[in-house]
């Protein structure tokens, strides 16, 4: 029986850390500042009352803690799902509490921040996701959980025996029920100003009037009129300035067709960021959570989703002790989910960072390895529900790659959209590149190998196509026989270990014959490296090369692996087939589990083995044919490649692309719908207007989103950003920082945080330059009160790197493309953005070609395009509202005024020296 609560508080000091010093405040409410030296010796054998663990230990440059009372850990616990910067100006914004001025009122603030947390799960104790709470919390207890005590004081039961049962979420979660198929979408069209009324209606009546909203939203509404013929979408390009509010402005005649004709419409963007906030968007339209659930659901990949299955097998025999902590509160969240992401949902980001990746990753379907029906805790399933309410859905929230995936695939688990919104549509030439590619590499055909043998020693608990479709066949020799010669042709694929054998050194293996595969790849290796220019660090990065003309050892190679590939392809087909076959010859007697699995089974086998199977084979049969002319227009580019980290071979293989993807995008995914929507702040290059020829501008963004390709000509439609640019903003362009020169590079970025006194954003074009100047400005910075995050260097996913720098004002963020695009941070967290060179495109065999051949013969200016909308669109992130201000600094002289002709009219561009343009940026972000 269940006491009273109570808040029972730690007796320990509260710590926050700066860099290399540490505030201290005593339970006696002493408070003090002590060095990173004096703080570790005065913590020793104390657990403190923190924030994030592992950034304040970093911070004070110690190991690490042996037990903390983090609050994040307890935040996640209390108010799962719910979101939070990990930072404690993050947590007092999550709860509305003060904001702390300074690290002193920051460590004062942290015990209310407990209380606050206690207090609410004591008043919440008799929630049905907490029915099990207290086993769990005391399960976690046992295995060093500092918080255990606290929290089952708030749950009124200190002395809750351990429950290995809590893991079991799936006991607790709803099972989704399959409905009658959905009618046919009727066809009624949106009217402009239908689409202006419904905008007027999510805005409320108090809204601020912005004309070019209402302009946006009624263009925006000729995607949705009825398709006159089949393969011709009612197609709009819409450009939008930033501040225009596009997402509202779509978002207005696609609810609006929702409603009338009874079928969702698909919002597909790029990143899972940008997923985000435009489901954050929809709340206007959706003030309820409850509705807004039932009408706008967000789709992923299954990779993205907590696999139940996965879970259940990490805590079968209860948790491993390293385990218990984080996946006890991966089973808190997995109750109050929305939908089961983990990847940029609502599930907290920074768990990863506080226990490791390995406490995260393992969750997810990353390989493909979903048993559907088969799966004991199908009807539960976070992916199945999601599927499900997309069916009955207003609004379906995708990105480009699984939109396009799905269509690369013949059809998805969803169905094929009839109304498409592409937000983002610049990126719509890159996702449709990285979807209708195809890999002959070694990783790729490991893959296969693993998904269909299963795991072959080590600690993988990876099952194979034996084990996962042993319910379907059982003891039939009719399907067991393709099978087992399936499993044996497949052990052509590389073996386990197959990277260390790459180079073929027979020390590595005296006996060993290379298999077909292998053969294929050390061929391809030994070609790149005879076609690689020499240079200095030849052995340490990456190298490709032209497949033609072909070495002599490649063709035969090629043709050995495609006749491995057609052993093991015959007898997949022949077991899909008759898989297949048993949905019609035992259609009585079959349940309705069963034919799920079936179909499941036939579905899995055609994408996951048959298809990248039937590409492959078609990319060796191009080895056996004549050389392409030079300088011919290709269909398809082919070349080789050799990847290598810290110098050692881990990758080689064979790559196509098509010439131009937005061919195969405006195919198989465009034509089939019956209106299309392509949006960006960036669609045209103005810069590439002309005076006598206005539309030109029009036709390169026709060309890059695959408009040129559909048979309706696309109805053009631009709204202007209502921002004032040249009061707003300024372009710095610093004219002597040499930018191979990392410490200048270093320095430079450090002086100009410093100027604006953080809220600055740092883009960098190479990863290992990012790392670099992190490692150099990390502790000035931290020492001036200007905390440092970046990208590749903290553990946490983007979404919450820019939840933390949006809620810390005064912190500063390193990143790469990810952070160049759809971050939006409105306000003083983002004032100063620095790009540490021009981004022009890295120069590969692929760019080459199509440099030559998509250039209309100027290829020079191809180039430039690609780098005026990379910065164009990263000019975008500086003002979010009216109110906003920003400097723009490029710190490469080098950059060509044409490249700058792509920032907004009015922007005033000048180039001088660090130290002025230090002045310049403190002065211009001082002004009121």
């Amino acid at each position: 029986m269940t006491a009273a609560p109570r808040l029972l508080l730690p007796d320990v000091p509260s710590l926050v850390a700066g860099f290399g010093r540490a505030v201290l405040l005593s339970p006696d409410g002493e408070i003090e500042t002590l060095s990173a030296g004096a703080a570790a010796a005065r913590l020793r054998g104390t657990a403190p009352l923190l924030v994030h663990a592992p950034a304040t230990a970093r911070r004070l440059g110690l190991p690490g803690f042996d037990n903390a009372h983090d609050l994040l850990e307890l935040f996640a616990f209390c108010r799962p799902a719910e979101p939070c910067a990990p930072t404690p100006r993050g947590l007092a914004l999550a709860l509305d509490l003060p904001q702390p001025r300074d690290e002193e009122a920051a460590a004062a603030l942290l015990t209310e921040i407990a209380t606050h947390l206690l207090r609410h799960l004591a008043d919440t104790r008799e929630l049905a996701r907490n029915r099990d709470a207290a086993g769990l919390a005391a399960r976690m207890g046992e295995t060093g959980w500092a918080w255990a005590p606290s929290v089952l004081a708030a749950l009124g039961d200190p002395k809750a025996k351990p429950d290995a049962r809590a893991y079991k979420v799936w006991r607790r979660l709803p099972e989704w029920e399959d409905n009658a198929p959905p009618p046919p979408a009727a066809s009624f069209p949106v009217e402009p100003s239908e689409a202006r009324r419904r905008l007027a209606e999510i805005l409320g009546p108090g809204a601020e009037q912005r004309p070019q909203q209402a302009d946006y939203a009624s263009a925006a509404a000729a995607a949705f009129a009825p398709r006159a013929h089949p393969g011709a979408p009612a197609l709009v390009l819409a450009e939008a300035g930033t501040g225009t509010g596009k997402t509202l402005g779509y978002v207005a005649p696609a609810s609006l067709w929702a409603e009338k004709n009874g079928a969702p419409v698909w919002i597909s963007t790029y990143t899972r960021n940008l997923q985000r906030q435009i489901d954050q968007e929809t709340a206007r339209l959706f003030p309820d959570p409850e509705e807004r659930r039932r009408r706008v659901v967000l789709r992923k990949g299954r990779e993205n989703y907590l696999c139940l299955l996965n879970l259940d097998d990490l805590t079968a025999a209860g948790p491993p002790p390293y385990l218990a902590i984080a996946l006890g509160l991966v089973a808190r969240w997995a109750l109050a989910t929305r939908d089961g992401d983990l990847m940029g949902g609502d599930f907290p980001g920074w768990i990863g960072e506080l226990f490791g990746p390995g406490a995260v990753l393992p969750l997810a379907d990353r390989r493909g390895e979903c048993i559907h029906s088969a799966c004991p805790h199908y009807k539960a399933c976070f992916v199945e529900h999601s599927i499900r309410r997309a069916k009955g859905a207003q609004i379906v929230i995708a990105n480009h790659a699984l939109v396009m995936v799905q269509a690369a695939l013949g059809g998805g688990e969803d169905g094929a959209p009839l109304r498409l919104v592409f937000d983002e549509g610049h990126h719509l030439f890159d996702a449709a590149d990285s979807a209708f590619s195809a890999d002959l590499t070694g990783a790729e055909m490991a893959e296969l190998r693993r998904w269909l043998l299963g795991a072959e020693g080590g600690r993988s608990r990876a099952r194979g196509l034996r084990r996962r479709a042993e319910e379907l066949i059982g003891d039939r020799p009719d399907l067991n026989a393709p099978l087992d010669a399936a499993l044996t042709a497949a052990r052509a694929l590389p073996v386990p270990g197959w990277p260390s054998r790459l180079a073929g050194d027979p020390r590595a293996n005296p006996d060993e014959t290379p298999n077909a595969a292998e053969a294929f790849l050390r061929a391809t290796r030994e070609q790149v490296l005879a076609r690689t220019q020499e240079a200095r660090d030849a052995g340490l990065y990456d190298s490709e090369c032209d497949l033609f003309p072909v070495s002599e050892a490649l063709p035969g190679a090629a043709e050995a692996l495609a006749r491995a590939l057609a052993r093991l392809e015959e007898p997949l087909k022949s077991l899909r087939d008759r898989l297949a076959a048993r949905l019609e010859e035992e259609a009585e007697e079959l349940e309705v589990g069963d034919r799920i699995r079936l179909e499941a089974a036939c579905r899995s086998l055609e994408r996951r083995a048959l298809m990248p199977i039937q590409a492959w084979q078609g990319m060796l049969a191009t080895l056996q044919g004549d050389p392409p002319e030079p300088g011919a227009r290709p269909t398809f580019v082919d070349w080789l490649s050799l990847e290598r980290r810290g110098g050692t071979d881990t990758d080689a293989g064979m790559h196509r692309h098509h010439l131009d993807p937005t061919e195969p995008f405006a195919r198989a995914v465009a034509a089939p719908a019956h209106g299309v929507l392509i949006t960006s702040a960036t669609l045209r290059d103005e810069a590439e207007a002309e005076d006598d020829d206005p539309e030109a501008t029009w036709r390169e963004a026709e060309a890059r989103t695959g408009a040129i390709h559909l048979p309706n000509p696309a109805i053009r439609a631009a709204v202007p950003s209502p921002f004032d640019y040249a009061a707003r903003t300024r372009c710095l362009v610093v004219t002597d920082v040499g930018r191979d020169n990392p410490g200048q590079i270093a320095a430079a970025f450090q002086a100009l945080f410093l100027a604006a006194g953080g809220g600055g954003l740092g883009l960098f074009t190479a990863i290992r330059r990012l790392r670099e100047v992190h490692t150099r400005i990390a502790g000035p910075l931290e020492e001036a009160g200007i905390p440092l995050y970046a990208q590749h260097v903290d553990a946490m996913d983007n979404a919450t790197l820019v939840d933390v720098f949006r809620a810390e004002e005064h912190a500063c963020l390193l990143g790469t493309d990810a952070m160049r695009d759809g971050v939006d941070v409105p306000g003083n967290s983002l004032r100063l953005l620095v790009f540490d060179r021009v981004p022009w495109q890295r120069p590969t065999i692929l760019h080459r070609e199509r440099r030559l051949h998509l250039s209309g013969g100027r290829p020079k200016d191809y180039d430039d395009r690609v780098a005026r909308h990379r910065l164009r669109q990263a000019f975008g992130r500086l003002i979010r509202r009216a109110d906003d201000k920003g400097v723009f600094v490029m710190l490469d002289a080098r950059c060509p005024s044409r490249l700058l002709a792509g920032l907004p009219s009015g922007v005033l561009i000048r180039r001088l020296g660090l130290a002025q343009a230090v002045r310049e940026t403190r002065d211009f972000l001082a002004e009121p």
